[in-house]
């Protein structure tokens, strides 16, 4: 049973979100194809990662709880992670944005408060691989939101994103081997901080934020595009019939 650990942990993180998916007052389900669309441009790049670090032995999968299926020479479960966590995420910062009564906040002093230390730790652990793409690469989408693209939905992956943190140390606990004996994810100290929250690297807080944060920047692209889309096919038909 040790082998389904992976697999069920991605399971487990998908089930709920999937069945509520369509309950009348959230109706996820009707922007499923906004998500397959965004999650695969967002998959590809931090899978085309994944590869590069598990082959530069940044980190990588203990078989003892892996099915032993693999793709680009990443575990299934793997690949499987960054289609289950994204959605979980997303239907939760959909339900957060239907929330009419949040206040507005200026959001961009906390992106701006966050951008700034990464940006300098990134740039002084350069050696250190993890801590360096992450802590850079979040800071400089966090810069670009502040200085250029003040991205509304913002706020509401903020919040969203505070709502999922006990659910991600539940699961990257999992990962990372707090509640078995050796981890399903190893993680090479040499290119991180060598600082846990638990057993997990703090970097992961900061990967997980910049994954969620493009897939929630995608998701919100693609589904303007296509409402936009929509509505000047509406158009277009509505003048041919007059």
């Amino acid at each position: 049973m040790e082998h389904y650990l992976y697999l069920a942990v991605n399971l487990f993180s998908v089930l709920l979100p999937v069945v509520f998916s369509f309950h009348p007052k959230l109706q996820f389900h009707l922007h499923w194809n906004v998500f397959v669309r965004s999650n695969l441009t967002m998959a590809l790049l931090f899978i085309c990662w994944d590869v590069c670090f598990t082959r530069m032995g940044v980190w990588g999968f203990n078989e003892r709880y892996l099915l032993g299926m693999y793709i680009l020479g990443l575990p299934l479960e793997e690949i499987l992670f960054f289609i289950c966590i994204p959605f979980s995420c997303l239907f939760t910062f959909h339900c957060i944005s239907l929330i009419k009564w949040i206040p507005k906040s200026n959001e961009l002093i906390l992106s701006s408060l966050l951008a700034l230390p990464l940006m300098v730790l990134g740039v002084v652990y350069l050696d250190k691989w993890y801590t360096a793409c992450t802590f850079l690469g979040l800071s400089l989408f966090l810069f670009a939101h502040v200085i250029y693209f003040r991205f509304s939905w913002m706020r509401h992956f903020y919040l969203s994103f505070v709502l999922i943190l006990p659910f991600f140390f539940l699961t990257n606990g999992i990962l990372t081997g707090y509640f078995t004996k050796q981890p399903v994810v190893w993680y090479n100290d040499a290119e991180n901080l060598g600082i846990r929250l638990g057993s997990i690297p703090v970097e992961d807080v900061f990967y997980g934020m910049w994954m969620l944060m493009l897939n929630t920047c995608l998701f919100e692209i693609t589904k303007s595009t296509l409402e936009k889309r929509k509505v000047s096919t509406l158009t277009e038909e509505t003048k041919a019939q007059m």
